[in-house]
C-alpha cells in the first residue's frame, strides 16, 4: 500500500516587542499589564506572566511557563518548558529550572480550605540548578550553586554547592560553579580545585566556599 504524506508549510514564529522594545514575546504568550521584564529576555510560546511579576534581563521563559504575581526572577535565569513559578517564589541570578520541575507555595493544601494567607516563601540562590521533574517543597532555601538532580523532592534547606538526589532528597556530594562534581567528602575538612576553571574550594564546618 502506497502511503502519501502531504507536508504542510511550516509557519514562522512570530514575536512582538515589549514596551521598551528590548525584550521578545511570542504572539501566543500573555504578559499582563504591569509585569516588569528586563532587556534581552525572551518569552516563548504559551507563556503567562502575571502583572505583578518582576523578571530580570537575559531571562528565558520556555514554552508553557507560568509566572505568578508575587515572583521575582533574577537576571540570566533559564526557566524551561512547563514550569510554574507560583507566588512567593524568588529566584536570584542565573538559576536554572529544568523541564517540568515543580514549585509549591502551600505546605498542606486542601481544595476545600482557603490557604492563600499561608503561602510560604521559597528562595533559590544564585546559580542553583533544579533538575527536570524535581519538586521544591515550599518554605525552603536552595543554596547558591547547589545542584538538585532530576526527579528529586526537596523538603528542607539545601546548602550552597550541595549535590542533592532522591526522594526525599539527600546530599551525595558537592558541585562546582562550573557544574561538575567536586572531589570533596561530605563532611570534614578538605580543599580541591576545579579542573575546568582553576577555582579553589574549601570544605569546612560542613560548608563549601570558594577560596581562590
Amino acid at each position: 500500500m502506497l502511503l502519501i504524506f502531504q507536508l504542510e508549510t511550516v509557519k514562522p514564529l512570530h514575536y512582538h516587542w515589549g514596551i521598551n522594545m528590548d525584550y521578545q514575546v511570542h504572539e501566543t504568550a500573555i504578559v499582563d499589564e504591569g509585569a516588569q521584564i528586563g532587556s534581552g529576555s525572551r518569552v516563548w510560546q504559551w507563556v503567562h506572566v502575571c502583572g505583578g511579576a518582576k523578571i530580570g534581563s537575559g531571562v528565558s521563559l520556555g514554552q508553557n511557563v507560568f509566572v505568578g504575581n508575587k515572583v521575582i526572577i533574577g537576571d540570566k535565569c533559564k526557566i524551561q518548558n512547563n514550569v510554574s513559578v507560583y507566588d512567593n517564589v524568588y529566584l536570584e541570578e542565573g538559576v536554572f529550572c529544568g523541564p517540568s520541575m515543580v514549585f509549591t507555595n502551600v505546605y498542606n493544601p486542601r481544595s476545600l480550605i482557603e490557604r492563600k494567607d499561608e503561602y510560604r516563601d521559597t528562595f533559590v540562590k544564585k546559580g542553583a540548578t533544579l533538575g527536570a521533574n524535581c519538586t521544591i517543597v515550599c518554605g525552603t532555601t536552595i543554596g547558591a550553586f547547589s545542584f538538585v538532580g532530576a526527579g528529586a523532592v526537596v523538603n528542607k534547606d539545601v546548602s550552597p554547592y550541595a549535590l542533592m538526589v532522591g526522594v526525599p532528597a539527600r546530599q551525595i556530594g558537592w558541585m562546582s560553579e562550573y557544574g561538575e562534581k567536586l572531589d570533596l567528602p561530605l563532611i570534614g575538612n578538605a580543599q580541591t580545585t576545579c579542573e575546568h576553571t582553576g577555582q579553589k574550594y574549601q570544605l569546612k564546618n560542613s560548608q563549601v566556599t570558594v577560596i581562590g
